[in-house]
């Protein structure tokens, strides 16, 4: 690892292993191809994401995204009370909710998962709305130092661009005390700003390991300028087979049937479609090898026809572990991986290679699932 790579967890060993829970359509064994089997519904995603509590997963994703899915924060309160053991990331779109009441909605939640409620914060557009990228990681800086205010003082006293507030915060406290962990995504230098003074883990989409540590090193310079340090997520796709030659004739089979004209619709129906990191991964599959692989066993071909998270990790049960160990020694410490259908590939990843992982539950590693007394706004707690 990089002298120069800082992480929150660095005398831990292992990592937060996710996988993906897909509230937004596009759940489909044929990627262009819709098949209702996949419909992203109550059932189908509530289903997947109870497997992954039993099968050993420590997190999972619940994106946002306005035109094609569920809404993310009432499914993750319908969904909290049935689930064991694994914690839940909800993503939310700043600007979405107001602040005061997101800070009480997700503090409901997090009561109702007892502390294991992680938060992805999303600076997207709205739907209908085009703010230029700096007004939108205001606002979203804005929304978090609210949340943090509501979570930790008696008192919400904020004026900024977007809000001006002055409001008492009894009874809105989390379950954690400081309230859950902020995962966060983002490229542009307000949004990396943002990530160094007040989120906990960088998350990242694939892109070749010399790339990978680049990000990290700068995000750590950034960081130690507040006094801070940040731990480091991968979001990426996987496809695992018990040979190479089968897990590589299945990458190639999911955008068998794909219409290259469907794929750019696909991937431009996204609120986040021209952002500076979708660029990035448009530009590392334009210099993949023609089969599409960027680097051994990283492939680009699923970016045809998705935008963000572009690539997938494709091989044997031994070469991905070998990955991911490599991509622990950099210093990545949470992962959310995701495959085609998800629910089946949810089972063979948990078969042919979680059990060969060590893993964690980063909240609860980093000592923030911490119970907060019942309408004591700064009791002091109990660990639990």
């Amino acid at each position: 690892m990089s002298k120069k790579i800082q992480i929150r967890s660095e005398k831990l060993e292992g990592a937060e292993v996710s996988w993906f829970a897909p509230i937004c359509d596009g759940d489909d064994r044929y990627l262009g191809e819709r098949n209702m089997k996949y419909k992203s519904n109550w059932e189908n995603t509530s289903n997947i994401l109870l497997k992954a509590d039993k099968l050993g997963y420590r997190n999972i994703l619940c994106p946002s995204s306005y035109q094609v899915g569920q809404d993310t924060l009432p499914f993750v309160s319908a969904v909290s009370p049935m689930t064991k053991n694994i914690n839940i990331l909800a993503a939310i779109r700043c600007g979405e909710v107001h602040p005061p009441m997101l800070a009480r909605t997700l503090t409901t939640i997090d009561h109702i998962l007892e502390g294991r409620l992680t938060i992805n914060i999303i600076s997207s557009n709205l739907p209908g709305e085009k703010l230029p990228s700096e007004d939108r990681y205001s606002r979203s800086r804005e929304v978090v130092e609210i949340l943090k205010q509501a979570w930790t003082k008696e008192e919400i006293n904020f004026s900024g661009n977007f809000y001006n507030l002055k409001l008492p915060t009894n009874p809105v406290k989390p379950y954690q005390i400081g309230g859950p962990l902020l995962y966060f995504g983002g490229y542009s230098p307000p949004a990396l700003e943002l990530c160094a003074e007040h989120c906990d883990v960088y998350l990242m989409w694939p892109e070749t390991e010399d790339n990978l540590i680049g990000l990290m090193e700068n995000m750590s310079e950034k960081a130690a300028k507040f006094n801070r340090t940040v731990d480091f997520g991968l979001r990426v796709h996987v496809v695992v087979r018990e040979t190479e030659e089968e897990a590589y004739e299945y990458a190639e089979s999911i955008i068998s049937k794909l219409d290259l004209d469907m794929g750019n619709e696909l991937r431009d129906r996204s609120l986040d479609a021209k952002s500076y990191g979708v660029s990035r991964q448009e530009k590392m599959r334009d210099n993949s090898s023609p089969d599409g692989y960027i680097e051994p066993n990283l492939w680009t071909g699923i970016g045809k026809a998705r935008s963000g998270c572009g690539a997938a990790l494709v091989g044997n049960p031994d070469q991905i572990i070998e990955k991911l160990n490599r991509y622990m020694e950099m210093g990545i410490r949470s992962f959310i991986l995701s495959g085609y259908p998800h629910m089946d590939e949810c089972n063979r990843f948990a078969e042919l290679v979680l059990p060969k992982l060590k893993t964690f539950s980063m909240p609860q590693e980093q000592g923030r699932v911490i119970k907060n007394a019942p309408q004591t706004p700064l009791a002091e707690g109990i660990r639990v």
